[in-house]
This record gives structure tokens, sequence and C-alpha cells, in this order.
């Protein structure tokens, strides 16, 4: 492997030497500072001419920073005359975004409106009613056409203003569009929000920017060849790709994990703490046999849906939840729009619980996760977790919780995680040697498809 070059950036220097380790050569000799007003500066200390080079660098720490210098790296590489150039990244940024707007905290924002009180001094009128309509206007309705129908609608809207005394702008929304509330919270981020996003907005449909076509065409215009990662939060992220991606899989690691260091791991159950991991913790269960179970957690609409102009039944005031084994529920507050729900579909009593998930950032959902856990009477709860982000208060968090062991692989630096939470709760899952046998592979031109079910 002469013609091999591995580069490493500052988020894992420890990932980078054990790849390298495990390929019996040494990382390159890479300079990388940064100027006095924060640009990055990089200079490569070997030559590239016509070289197979790997930069590895995963998405952690500062991520802007970190990906910045994988760009940079790659584009020197790929000027340097290098033959071809893949970046490694075991934890890949910008590929989980939200679909709504969650607070600092990584806590969703839920819209919240008046049902009762008082407005302007008023006290507040009952709602418009919103019904369901079955049928077009026609004989057998008291609309003859749709413009009656416009017609009667608009007449009803004038009369509700009339006798309320008040602008319907000034009244609270009833639409079903999610929308932030306008409140003044001290301290926290929807107070601000609350001014661009409030119930005047309600036609408004909150949205979250989606990075993912930008962070590969980034990557491709800089110059990377080939991308290597390691469980992807959503596997169509490769889709925005031109290159080739390389999805690697830390389920057989923790299949191996499983089988090895768990008592009686065959009386164990696989848990998904959301339904969007239900495919990767139903894989492992299905792997060694065991039984699974999956948490399923949503906020449904007070308001029946249905079309916004309608007539025929009138639309139910309370929400109608039916659960499964139902563990939790969170019923609103009299103001909330929503309710929301938290259903265990399994049976975890007086058994142990392997909590699977690719990613944790703030640790809301596994801790609740693990308490749902608990409360049906699991006797241990295991946590395995590909990428540990920790952000904020994530390990404090954890610490409280009741999950009795956390297992998370070193894609992420882990030192901190270890110090604050002691050894004895955290095992680390090294996935070193399945990024070095993925780059020795491709390196030679042979498959990597045995990785996928077997790790190495």
């Amino acid at each position: 492997m002469g013609d091999i070059v591995i580069l490493g950036g500052n988020s894992h220097p420890e990932l980078v030497k054990m790849i390298c380790d495990n390929l019996g050569v040494h990382p390159s000799r890479v300079q990388l500072g940064k100027f006095s007003n924060g640009e990055t500066s990089i200079s490569v200390s070997e030559s590239v001419r016509e070289k197979d080079v790997y930069v590895i660098q995963s998405g952690c720490g500062h991520v802007n920073d970190s990906f910045m210098e994988l760009l940079i790296l790659i584009s020197a590489c790929k000027t340097a005359s290098a033959s071809r150039v893949t970046a490694v990244m075991p934890y890949f940024c910008y590929s989980r975004q939200p679909d709504i707007p969650y607070t600092a905290k990584g806590a969703p924002l839920i819209s919240k409106v008046k049902e009762s009180g008082a407005i302007n001094g008023k006290e507040a009128q009952s709602p418009l009613n919103s019904t369901l309509m079955t049928h077009r206007p026609g004989e057998d309705s008291r609309f003859k056409s749709l413009d009656t129908a416009i017609r009667a609608t608009a007449n009803t809207m004038d009369q509700h203003r009339s006798h309320s005394g008040t602008n319907l702008k000034n009244v609270a929304s009833f639409s079903r569009i999610p929308m932030i509330p306008g409140g003044k919270e001290a301290g926290s981020a929807r107070a601000d929000a609350g001014e661009l996003f409030n119930s005047q907005n309600a036609g408004y449909k909150l949205w979250v920017a989606q990075a993912g076509t930008l962070i590969a065409n980034l990557l491709t215009t800089a110059g990377a060849d080939h991308v290597i990662t390691m469980d992807l939060h959503d596997p169509q992220f490769q889709g925005f790709f031109d290159i080739p991606v390389d999805n690697l899989y830390c389920q057989p690691i923790a299949q191996n994990y499983i089988q090895h260091c768990i008592p009686n791991y065959k009386e164990a159950v696989v848990v998904s703490p959301d339904a969007g991991g239900a495919k990767r913790a139903t894989a492992i269960a299905d792997s060694l046999k065991l039984s699974f179970a999956l948490i399923h957690k949503e906020r449904r609409s007070q308001l029946l849906k249905g079309p916004p102009t309608t007539t025929g039944l009138p639309m139910a005031s309370k929400p109608l939840v039916t659960t499964f084994n139902s563990a939790e529920m969170h019923p609103s507050s009299s103001n909330s729009k929503y309710v929301q729900t938290t259903m265990l579909v399994g049976d975890v009593r007086n058994k142990v619980c392997i909590l699977v998930d690719d990613l944790v950032d703030t640790s809301y959902t596994i801790t609740r996760a693990a308490k749902l856990l608990k409360d049906q009477g699991a006797t241990k709860v295991y946590a395995i977790v590909t990428h540990g982000i920790f952000s904020g208060d994530a390990l404090s968090r954890i610490s409280q919780s009741c999950i009795d062991k956390l297992i998370v692989s070193n894609s992420v630096p882990q030192q901190e995680t270890i110090e604050y939470l002691g050894k004895e709760n955290v095992d680390i899952l090294d996935v070193s040697r399945v990024f070095a046998e993925a780059i020795r592979r491709i390196h030679n031109g042979e498959s990597i498809s045995m990785l996928f079910e077997h790790g190495w």
C-alpha cells in the first residue's frame, strides 16, 4: 500500500491514529491551524501526486470548522494532482435536520391557542363551527351552488365579527398549521420567534431549511471522488450525491457486543425509541432471534382533520386517542391545540431492554424511552448508540435517567462521556477496524459488501 496517503483533521485524531495502526501505515504530515481572524490554515507536508488519498474527518466538535477543514484538505489534495480523494466521515454532519422548529435545548415548539379566557377585555366567543362535508352542494343541500356557499360563509364571518366586537385578525387562529406562540418567555427562544410566527401568520407553514443538497455539492465541488461514512440518519441522503457513497453499518459490532457482553441476552428485548429507527432495531432483533418492541410518539391535533369550509358533522372537541399497551400519555393543557401520546408496542415486563439508536444529540428521546420502559416493568435498560453527540446538558440528562449502561461507538470522541458518566457505566465500540478494512478494500478494488453483514 505504498501509494496510499492518510490525512486526518482535528476533529478526531485518536480515531485517525487507530485506523492507520490497523492499516499498518503512518498518517501523513499536515499542519492545521487558524489565522488571527479565524480563517482555517492548512499545509500538506508530503507529496500526494498520483496517490490514493483518504481524508478522515468526523463531523463533530465545532462542526462548521471541521467541515471547512475537510473541504480545504480535499481541494488541496486535488490541486496537488492526487489521483483520487476519498472523504472518510465516520459521523456525517448535516445529515439529520428536524422538520419543525426546535428550541435551543432541542425540544420541539408546540403551538398554543386560546380556547377560553378574555380577548381584549371581553369573554371569548366560541370559534366558528368547522364541519365535515360528505357530499357536493346540490339539490339535497341548503347550498344550491358554489357561489351560494361562498356568500353564506362570508355572511357567517361578518356576523361573527360584529357579535364579537373584535377583528378576526386578533382572534387566535384555529388553523391546523403548526405555529410558534407569541408569548413572552424570558430567556427562551419562543419570545423572539413569537414575534415572527404568531397567530397572525397562521397561513405561513413553518419549515426548516434542509442542507443535504448543499453539503453534497460542497464536497463534490471541493474535489471528493468518494465518500465513506457510517449509519447515516437517513439512508436516502446518499441520493444527494453524484459520486459513490459507502454507508457502513455499526450493526455487526452492536450484535457482537450483545452476544458477548449482555448476560442472558436471549431473554432480552430490542427496543426502538421511535418509529424512525424501527428498521434498524428489527434487523438486530431478527439476526439474534430476539423479541422486539417499539415506542411510538406522536402529537395529534385536537381538531378533526377535514376540509376547511364544509357542512355536516361538527368537529370533535377532544382528540380520539387509541393506544395499544399504552404506557404514557401527555394530555395537552387547556390552551393547547395538540395532545402528545407515547405508546409502547410489545411486552417488556421483567425483561432486559436494549435500546438501539443511530444518533443521540440532546438525549430527550432516549431518556424518555428508558423511563417508559422502566415504568412498564423492565429490569434493566441498555442503550446502544452509534453516534453519541451529547450536546448541551445531554450527559447530565443521561446520568439522571433510567439508563443503566450506555454503549456508544468512537465515531465521535467520547473522553468527556467516560469522565462524566464513569467507566463502569460506559462501554465504547471500536469502529476503527471497520473503516480501516473498508479503506483497504476500496484501495485494492475489492468488494466491501461483507462489512455490511459481518463487520470486521
